[in-house]
């Protein structure tokens, strides 16, 4: 199969409206774990993902500490230079070997994130890394770690670079010295924080790829109070505001308002919400996770879905009804 692309700013690369996310499949024992993780479904889904027309996946270093950079590099291990898909991952957080439960630490040193990509370099079984962005900001200035990824990026040991979770500030301080080629922002129609980003992206043509569009599996029409409330301590969700209390049942009720939406396009809940997120100007992109085959057949068809006016009323008059999430409503 194949799925349409767009330009990704200005990097060269062409990538689909949605891409396979690597988080989940890093499996737990480790403060930002999904729990245990079957790793052949995890194989599995990424190259269902790639037979559909995904063309690029979303992992980082510190998921699973190291686990899900492996596993995507066996993933794409049978497939050509013409069919492989592009790979993104990302550091900036550094983990206690000794002791796999304690909370990653940022970091910004140039000697760090040089120890980092030739760790990524390794696991991934590549030679160059088709984007490489600075998971959250450092206790670093920004100018000491945007020059190291400049100057990777000078090198060719990665092709473009990028920054996750950075304000609008902190990107006009990184584009004083090199591009910003690509933001990983969150967005989502519960966490709708980031469109000063957007803006700004939008304006000076950097590409965007939002994670969490569903939420963390929230927004995927399957997620029941029950099931939040059997959650094993492992997965980092149980302990989550939004799995929680009045946040969670408002959260549910948007999901319920979402489900006739969906019914008159004939799809999923899950491609309703990934679809607003890739309505919104200066959105390039969004990253979905899976963890089993059958989880992408149910996002797969989401960039085909086009909200009309209607259906995005609707949508924000749900957002105001129920009180879900924060940020932006739009139109």
């Amino acid at each position: 199969m194949s799925l349409r692309t767009v330009p990704f700013g200005t990097t060269g690369m062409d990538i689909t409206r949605v891409g396979f996310g690597a988080w989940a499949i890093g499996g737990g024992e480790w403060a930002y774990g999904w729990g245990t993780q079957d790793d052949r479904a995890s194989i599995d889904a990424i190259r269902r993902a790639i037979e559909a027309g995904v063309n690029w996946i979303d992992t980082a270093a510190v998921y699973g500490l190291g686990h899900s950079e492996e596993l995507v590099a066996r993933a794409v291990k049978p497939y050509g230079e013409a069919d492989r898909p592009y790979v993104f991952t990302k550091c900036g957080l550094v983990w206690d070997r000794a002791d796999r439960g304690v909370e990653p630490r940022r970091s910004g040193h140039a000697a760090s994130i040089r120890r980092e990509v030739e760790g990524s370099l390794r696991r991934l079984r590549t030679e160059r890394i088709d984007l490489y962005q600075m998971h959250w900001p450092a206790p670093e200035p920004i100018e000491e770690y945007w020059e190291v990824l400049a100057q990777l990026k000078a090198a060719g040991k990665v092709r473009a670079i990028g920054l996750s979770n950075h304000d609008t500030k902190q990107l006009e301080r990184a584009e004083r010295i090199a591009p910003v080629d690509a933001l990983q922002p969150p967005y989502s129609l519960i966490n709708r924080d980031a469109a000063a980003e957007l803006d700004w992206c939008h304006s000076n043509g950097t590409g965007v790829i939002v994670y969490s569009p569903m939420q963390s599996g929230l927004l995927s029409g399957a997620f029941t109070a029950e099931r939040a409330a059997t959650l094993p301590f492992d997965d980092w969700r149980s302990g989550s505001a939004d799995f929680l209390g009045r946040n969670l049942m408002r959260n549910l009720a948007l999901v319920d308002a979402l489900r006739p939406i969906a019914n008159r396009h004939r799809t999923s809940v899950a491609s309703i919400a990934i679809a607003w997120c890739l309505s919104r100007p200066g959105v390039t992109a969004a990253i979905v996770g899976a963890r089993h085959p059958r989880q992408v057949d149910g996002w797969i068809s989401a960039p085909d879905v086009d909200l009309d006016a209607t259906d995005l009323i609707e949508i924000a008059d749900a957002l105001r009804r129920t009180g879900a999430g924060h940020g932006e409503i739009r139109p």
